[in-house]
């Protein structure tokens, strides 16, 4: 990863824009939606950057560019230059706009076209409605951390929520039926739901032979219980604030999956190669209740 990802607050902030013509406005034209004060200027002057959170160059000499470039540098105010990648301390990426939902892409400065390109596919199966649905949730935090307060239990329910009937009613439109559809599924949620077990193979270690569903069991766990041997690109392929854990045998596997699922958690047991059906045996006859997923395609 070339840049790290970061999402600004510019609301009432200064953003200095320099330069004169079509590619300026366009630059200046999100920043100015997000909230910003733009400062226009043909003509660089390092009195320019006082007070400014950042600064974007274009249609200018390129002397004023650079100029521009060393001082917001050394004065630590972040600074892009329109396709001039190794003057710029940040990168403007392909935005989608789906307010408060914001995706951003980027190419690292090397091929724009190209990050405009991923933009309008990924664009294309994001619903226009996915700002409300993000709102509802806003509006409905507190609520959620109050009747939820165990950190599993809350993200279920609004994996539940977010993909039943009350995001259904937020993308059609519908913000107080979507609301109050919320409100009803939050009264009768678990405090703490029964936990899952799903035993999936690892394969050979190569995570894009994994099964579609293997790879979505992995993205909703809450813990990756996991033998020595399974590679780490495998494991990378788990959503990244599940937890890890470090597996020995069957029996002291076991031991640590039932207290897990007591709390409800949602576990996936990772077994390397196809070696799912040894552990089912031992689960079976621990009297846990557990799913066998194949890891590869069949």
């Amino acid at each position: 990863m070339r840049h790290f990802p970061a999402f600004l607050d510019l609301q009432g902030r200064v953003v200095l824009v320099l330069g004169d013509g079509a590619v300026a406005e366009r630059k200046a034209a999100p920043l100015a939606a997000a909230g910003a004060t733009i400062r226009h200027a043909a003509q660089f002057d390092p009195s320019l950057l006082d007070g400014v959170a950042l600064a974007i160059g274009a249609d200018a000499p390129e002397d004023a560019l650079q100029a521009l470039s060393d001082a917001a540098q050394v004065r630590g105010i972040p600074v892009n230059i329109v396709d001039r990648p190794a003057l710029c301390s940040f990168i403007m990426p392909a935005i989608i706009d789906r307010d408060p939902v914001t995706v951003a892409i980027s190419t690292a400065g090397t091929a724009p076209v190209l990050a405009r390109m991923v933009r309008q596919k990924v664009e294309a199966v994001l619903p226009p409605g996915l700002g409300a649905l993000a709102a509802l949730a806003g509006r409905m935090s507190a609520a959620v951390r109050s009747t939820l307060p165990e950190t599993g239990a809350r993200r279920r329910f609004l994996e539940a929520v977010l993909t039943g009937a009350p995001a259904e009613l937020a993308l059609s439109g519908q913000a107080a039926e979507a609301e109050a559809a919320f409100a009803r599924a939050l009264d009768d949620a678990a405090a703490t739901p029964p936990g899952t077990l799903h035993l999936v193979g690892a394969g050979p270690g190569a995570p894009d032979l994994l099964t579609l569903r293997a790879l979505r069991l992995l993205g909703e766990a809450d813990i990756i219980l996991h033998d020595a041997a399974v590679p780490a690109a495998v494991l990378d392929m788990a959503r990244r604030d599940a937890e890890r854990i470090p597996g020995g045998s069957a029996e002291s596997c076991i031991a640590m999956l039932q207290p897990l699922l007591a709390l409800g958690r949602r576990v996936v047991w990772l077994r390397p190669g196809q070696g799912e059906e040894g552990a089912a045996a031992a689960l079976s006859r621990a009297g846990i209740p557990h799913a066998v997923v194949p890891g590869l395609a069949g």
